[in-house]
């Protein structure tokens, strides 16, 4: 059996890399396929259609991931890549006559809005707090009206091997922990990577819409306190910040993707983070 994976880029390659050492045949579409790691097949195309139409899709494709991302985080970039991307890709399977068993969409838990400190899961209604996570709305509205049997994993704060910006701002000394409190959601790349192939080859009949988040929403002052120890790094002294965090105010729960017996590596930031820490992985291009 054969994987598309329409937007290959570091999550889309290390979900791609599972599913290889499954036993797939993975073919990987992004605009610089030369990037693109063995045994993944790497296929140029334009998911936005800028450049022309996108290429054949094989027959005998079973699973296609749908994994895009933004050039830049312009309502007009996101439009381009959620909405536009995934219409291309429908567009692509039904020119070319293939119908996947499993159709899965990696979206964001940016189309969720703030919740007060409260819990969220997969019941909570969307209520995005920003253009870029309206679009991302549009686009699973639009594969679900096209694929009502499609899965939707909308993904929290991504980290991981490469992702560093927290632990480059401990080192430096920038790092200040926010005076008011600010929760933060979070999930490991390769967590995340595997929750795709979990949810599109280990789920007999998934739900349409899944929350991708690791098991302990956490305040922004624990996790750097945390790195701080880890590192043997001091904070500077907890200060205002301006605004709230991009994640909102809101404790994301993993609870049906636990239900489906799916199991974490990284439970929490602090086994990610000590894994980024000593080295663990690679991001890849």
């Amino acid at each position: 059996m054969s994987v598309l994976i329409a937007g290959c880029g570091d999550l889309g390659t290390e979900a791609g890399l599972r599913f290889a050492a499954a036993g797939f045949s993975v073919l990987g579409w992004r605009r610089s396929p030369e990037k693109i790691p063995a045994p993944i097949t790497g296929q140029a195309a334009d998911l936005t259609g800028r450049s022309g139409g996108l290429p054949r899709i094989p027959a005998d494709t079973d699973i296609v991931v749908i994994a895009v991302a933004a050039g830049s985080r312009s309502e007009e970039a996101y439009r381009a890549a959620y909405v536009d991307g995934t219409a291309n890709v429908l567009d692509a399977l039904e020119r070319d006559g293939v119908h996947p068993r499993r159709i899965l969409f990696v979206s964001s838990t940016a189309v969720y809005g703030d919740a007060g400190g409260n819990w969220v899961d997969e019941q909570t209604p969307a209520a995005p707090a920003s253009a870029t996570g309206a679009v991302i709305l549009e686009a699973e509205q639009l594969l679900h009206a096209r694929r009502p049997d499609a899965v939707v994993l909308r993904l929290s704060g991504i980290y991981g091997p490469g992702r560093t910006r927290l632990i480059d701002s401990v080192n430096a000394g920038t790092a200040v922990a926010p005076a008011s409190p600010q929760l933060t959601n979070r999930i490991h790349r390769d967590d995340a990577a595997a929750a795709i192939v979990h949810l599109t080859t280990a789920v007999a009949d998934p739900a349409p819409l899944y929350v991708g988040v690791d098991d302990e929403p956490v305040y922004m002052a624990e996790v750097l306190r945390f790195l701080a120890d880890e590192l043997g790094r001091e904070l500077p002294d907890p200060a205002e910040t301006a605004g709230s965090s991009r994640g909102g105010n809101r404790k994301l729960s993993n609870a049906r993707l636990r239900g489906t017996g799916f199991g974490f590596a990284y439970p929490t930031f602090r086994e990610g983070y000590r894994a980024v820490l000593s080295g663990a992985g690679v991001r890849h291009a």
